[in-house]
């Protein structure tokens, strides 16, 4: 079976749909979701860290979910070079865009943090 790119799309989308109801269990239950990214009364830098910190936590989670799409395919390779090739590749290009992810969120917390020093 050749793997085509509506291939991709279909698993990386149904994988997504079956990730909703773990990103729901982590929004607060007594509060609106608005209320739970912090745009009640907390300060600007809060609410932005919040917002900052729920995108990266959802790009975190994309990124878990090609790394294991990654080993799905190089499991399933049957060993054809070519997709094992892939998969490499996916696997890499994963890691890679995890660890960026994390890069950014160490910076963003950095500098509001830094922020926060500087105007107390």
């Amino acid at each position: 079976m050749k793997i085509t790119k509506k291939h991709v799309i279909a698993t990386v989308t149904t994988l997504g749909v079956m990730a909703l109801p773990i990103a729901a269990l982590a929004v607060s239950f007594d509060t609106t979701f608005a209320g739970s990214l912090g745009f009640t009364s907390t300060d600007l830098k809060q609410t932005i860290l919040n917002v900052v910190s729920f995108v990266l936590g959802l790009l975190g989670l994309i990124a878990v979910v090609m790394i294991l799409y990654g080993g799905f395919i190089w499991l399933t390779a049957g060993g054809n070079e070519d997709k094992v090739g892939s998969a490499k590749k996916i696997i890499s290009s994963a890691i890679i865009g995890l660890i960026i992810v994390l890069l950014a969120w160490a910076i963003v917390n950095f500098v509001i943090k830094s922020t926060v020093q500087v105007t107390s």
